[in-house]
């Protein structure tokens, strides 16, 4: 498959696709960097720039423990019952520790 011309959004979902499996987020984007053939300056601001684009892109989903999937392997009730929860204060608790944990996993 010509990954080159292909955006890293598009080829990390392929990837995922293919794997069947939720992936540690710095194994995917490695694979989404080798796979585009992707010139890398520094890897950590690569790393950072598809981290920040796996987040705002609705197919991807954060399984937890530095891991991602894709948001249709999700059954229909977890979505739906964590939509519902934003508003009450133990889900901002919930967030912030998730947003916490997201952070560490970064950042480690």
């Amino acid at each position: 498959m010509d990954f080159e011309h292909m955006s890293e959004m598009d080829v990390a979902y392929h990837i995922l696709t293919e794997k069947k499996e939720p992936v540690q987020y710095k194994e995917l984007i490695l694979a989404v960097i080798e796979a585009k053939h992707k010139p890398v300056q520094s890897l950590s601001a690569a790393i950072s720039e598809i981290y920040t684009m796996m987040n705002m892109d609705s197919r991807f989903h954060y399984e937890g423990e530095g891991k991602w999937g894709l948001t249709e392997w999700v059954p229909p009730e977890v979505k739906r019952s964590s939509s519902r929860s934003v508003g009450t204060a133990k889900s901002g608790v919930t967030k912030e520790t998730m947003r916490k944990k997201k952070l560490e996993s970064i950042q480690n």
